[in-house]
């Protein structure tokens, strides 16, 4: 209640709970008293890396019994916060590469049909592609947030309770047209506003989109794919092109720089490099 009262996303809220419920497991499994304290907790994160968990879900699951303590402490349930000042673990800066523009094609290609599955995954390929908005926010579009004659989306609430308006072009209209015209016909098109909607007459979830997306990777022969490339992507091909970085902070919905260049650094080298070309200074 507390999280949907900060308007935490149902995402957040989730990893929050896995958090401590799977802490409180662990103390279960080392005979260990349920209580907070910053010993336990280590060992729990020391756990968690020792069972091969990816770095980032170990500070997702300190963060999550980080953030039930201190609410235990603002509650008046515990008389000071004993794990303040805790700091998550360091993280390496993983590197992800861009879709090049065959995987690109590729990608779009093995979304080629006319069922409305097809129409569906071209339309998020493209609109993801083009815009880099995020897994969640492509999941949660409702039909009033898409205008296709402005060529424009709305995401109501992006990471950190912000919203934005997000433009496409031709192509990406045009496959959102197409599955809107398919999307007619199925059993909740006229009883849903979420924009997508599944197979065989079911509602379309996060994970699904997700399930969608590794699937259409695996029929274009994308090896360590993950939907969150599509992000990067977008982003390369948008500096690629000649866009600014501001335009891009606010395509992306990013608020800070060291954002931009987490995601932009990659491929900074290879842009540098055409733009040297381009720019042809060693014509004296």
């Amino acid at each position: 209640m507390a999280l949907r009262a900060e308007r935490k996303s149902p995402a957040t809220i989730k990893s929050y709970l896995t958090g401590v419920a799977q802490y409180l497991r662990y103390c279960a499994a080392q005979g260990l008293p349920p209580v907070l304290d910053r010993r336990t907790l280590a060992g729990f994160v020391d756990g968690l890396l020792s069972e091969a968990a990816q770095p980032a879900t170990a500070v997702a699951r300190q963060l999550g019994v980080r953030r039930f303590s201190a609410w235990l402490t603002e509650e008046g349930e515990l008389a000071a916060d004993p794990l303040l000042g805790v700091k998550s673990p360091k993280l390496d800066a993983p590197v992800v590469e861009p879709l090049t523009e065959e995987q690109v094609k590729a990608l779009i290609k093995a979304c080629a049909g006319k069922e409305l599955r097809d129409r569906r995954d071209e339309a998020i390929v493209r609109l993801m592609l083009e815009t880099g908005v995020r897994a969640g926010e492509v999941a949660s579009l409702s039909l009033a947030d898409i205008d296709i004659r402005e060529g424009q989306a709305i995401v109501r609430r992006g990471k950190g309770g912000n919203g934005r308006a997000v433009p496409f072009g031709a192509k990406t209209a045009l496959a959102l047209d197409r599955y809107l015209r398919a999307r007619r016909v199925h059993s909740l098109a006229l009883r849903s506003e979420a924009l997508w909607l599944g197979d065989r007459g079911k509602a379309f979830s996060y994970y699904g989109l997700h399930k969608s997306l590794r699937y259409r990777a695996e029929l274009a022969g994308i090896r360590g794919f993950h939907p969150h490339r599509l992000r990067h992507t977008a982003a390369h091909r948008w500096l690629a092109a000649g866009g600014s970085e501001m335009g891009l902070m606010a395509v992306a919905g990013w608020t800070r720089p060291d954002m931009l260049l987490r995601y932009t650094k990659p491929q900074a080298s290879a842009r540098a490099a055409d733009e040297a070309r381009k720019l042809n200074r060693g014509d004296i």
